[in-house]
């Protein structure tokens, strides 16, 4: 079925902000998640490489925050070659990068002393041009430190992800802060996909794509990264609305 004129306007109009958006500069492409509904809400149909992407949890609490680096994780298993990344303090947990795609043969861990020089060390990285992935930690992200990683990442065809963790619920409220990253999600913990007999199931996200320049906000409940890297859609949910339902479960709870 084709396009009513409104959305072919839409789409055009879309095109024309991302061409002066770039400035001129030619694509790097982009990474599918392979979800189509997903895909369908990113110009391009993906996730922009040679880009800054920001990604943080739902909530301050440990598990938000390790959905959120395990989000991260699956857009770096599915890139091209090494991945620096960059933290203030080993706590990364291996085994769990590796579930979610990440062998950790790939991976060059770079413990720093403090937020300032894991930026550094993110930007030198995206701009040495030969990495899969930099994937830096901070809790603090300004525009002027954004903007230079956006800069860094367009040097290359280096995917930039900058996942946000909090110490301290103070400082959750900077993430409102305007930045230069491409796109912004928010990846909260949801009950795991049941299963026909006792046991756990795959890990659910509900996740929401908050910025994306020249697209639109939108909300998805998907399964978490297998150990590919992909995300999944839901079977009992592949024919309904695509959030609703358990999160409304989880707020209540």
């Amino acid at each position: 079925m084709l396009a009513d004129p409104a959305h072919r306007a839409f789409d055009a109009l879309r095109t024309e902000i991302a061409k002066i958006e770039a400035g001129g500069r030619v694509g790097k492409g982009v990474l599918p998640f392979g979800v189509a509904d997903l895909d369908a809400r990113l110009p391009g149909g993906g996730l922009p490489l040679g880009a800054l992407h920001e990604v943080a949890g739902g909530g301050s609490g440990a598990v938000d925050g390790a959905a959120s680096a395990l989000f991260a994780a699956g857009l770096a298993a599915r890139t091209v070659g090494q991945v620096l990344w960059c933290v203030t303090r080993a706590d990364l947990f291996a085994p769990a990068l590796f579930q979610a795609g990440l062998a950790p043969e790939r991976v060059i861990f770079l413990e720093a002393g403090d937020e300032k020089t894991v930026l550094a060390c993110c930007e030198e990285g995206l701009r040495h041009g030969g990495l899969g992935a930099v994937v830096g930690e901070v809790s603090r992200l300004s525009q002027t430190a954004s903007r230079r990683l956006q800069l860094a990442a367009e040097t290359g065809s280096t995917l930039g992800i900058v996942v946000r963790r909090w110490r301290r619920q103070a400082d959750a409220a900077d993430f409102g802060q305007p930045t230069a990253a491409n796109t912004r999600w928010r990846v909260s913990p949801l009950p795991s996909s049941p299963l026909p007999t006792t046991g756990v199931g795959r890990a659910r996200w509900f996740i929401e794509l908050i910025r994306c320049k020249a697209g639109e906000r939108a909300e998805f409940e998907l399964e978490a990264c297998d150990a590919a890297g992909r995300l999944a859609l839901p079977a009992d949910v592949a024919d309904g609305p695509m959030a609703a339902p358990s999160w409304e479960r989880r707020a209540a709870g």
